[in-house]
């Protein structure tokens, strides 16, 4: 049996040690937010939150985060998504999709640990998570733009 906190709740899963973590989040749990992409950890499209950290749950084994704190696309929440989120709509972000909640995901890490990243700091950050369509002079633009946002409102909470 393997233990998984996902979102705040216990698992308790019947499954193989060495799954990776997106298969037990996306075809047991049924959370299917955080998108298949690669499966070699290079397109970002699975990314979570392991103890805050972005972590690519294609390669990730559910053995390797028993005990630790997994959080996905469908219940990130902080003023720091809200930032994030409402970014991504104002600077019209996503064209497919289908990357974004790994964008999504790696842009609200970097904020949350850097508050006022300039471009080499994001390029960095994001630098793991690709973009079929294109967009990143519109996901750097959001992501500064969050940054404003939470600066006004007093930083990060």
């Amino acid at each position: 049996m393997i233990t998984l906190s996902v979102n705040g709740d216990t698992h308790s899963l019947d499954i193989d040690a060495d799954m990776p973590l997106l298969w037990a989040l996306r075809d047991i749990l049924g959370l299917t937010g955080t998108k298949y992409g690669c499966g070699i950890a290079v397109c970002g499209a699975c990314t979570v939150h392991v103890d805050g950290a972005p972590v690519p749950a294609c390669i990730t084994p559910v053995e390797s985060v028993q005990g630790k704190a997994i959080t996905t696309i469908e219940k990130v929440s902080s003023p720091v998504t809200e930032a994030v989120q409402n970014a991504w709509e104002q600077h019209d972000v996503v064209q497919c999709g289908y990357c974004q909640s790994g964008q999504i995901m790696s842009a609200i890490a970097l904020l949350e640990n850097n508050p006022q990243p300039d471009d080499a700091a994001i390029n960095d950050a994001m630098r793991g998570n690709l973009c079929r369509c294109h967009t990143y002079v519109r996901i750097r633009e959001a992501i500064h733009s969050a940054a404003r946002t939470l600066a006004d409102k007093g930083g990060v909470a």
